[in-house]
């Protein structure tokens, strides 16, 4: 399979720390000391990559720090109603811990919702923060997603397409990137092309 338009040198995307040649999309962390597939960052609070591997267990953890944040914002609220007669200075403590969650809560909902929609433009955090220093993004548009195949299909291969952990996906060609760079008509969205 040809992942790099032809004319490209592979000596140029050869990774200079595992001297592999560098599918596209994938890239070195030196954190973890490898290469990593579809790299999106290193995070640092569970001690590992997040990449094709483990990006939509990344996005349910988020997902469930969510849900346990704001289950327990509301058991706190529920706490301090009960005890509304009382004193507020008694209950400074939960006053406190809630104001905290809600920061936090504030936080991962920011965040559940940045890889959101990550997922469903097929992009990684890197391809997004980085986009002019990757070699093979430097020519596509700031508005093109080369790597997008519509909504429904990105949440279909993001979710259930882990057939073989090893899918790489081709750089696309450049009448892929022009068609990409047309934007929606209303003929387009009845015939599905934007999902």
């Amino acid at each position: 399979m040809d992942l790099y338009p032809p004319g490209t040198s592979a000596r140029n995307l050869t990774c200079p720390y595992c001297h592999f040649i560098q599918p596209p999309r994938s890239k070195h962390c030196h954190d973890c000391d490898k290469c990593v597939l579809q790299f999106d960052h290193h995070c640092v609070w569970l001690g590992t990559c997040i990449g094709q591997g483990n990006h939509c267990r990344f996005w349910w953890y988020i997902c469930e720090e969510t849900a346990l944040c704001l289950w327990t914002s509301i058991l706190y609220i529920g706490y301090l109603k009960s005890n509304i007669s009382k004193a507020w200075w008694a209950d400074i403590i939960m006053i406190l811990l809630l104001a905290t969650l809600s920061i936090s809560l504030i936080f991962l909902l920011l965040l559940l919702l940045f890889h959101s929609y990550l997922i469903m433009t097929n992009q990684t955090t890197y391809e997004l923060v980085r986009r002019r220093r990757i070699v093979y993004m430097r020519g596509i548009p700031e508005r093109v997603y080369p790597f997008h195949k519509g909504v429904c299909r990105n949440l279909y291969l993001f979710c259930f397409g882990r057939s073989s952990i090893y899918r790489m996906e081709a750089l696309p060609t450049a009448e892929e990137l022009e068609e990409k760079s047309r934007p929606y008509t209303c003929c387009d969205i009845l015939s599905c092309r934007c999902c």
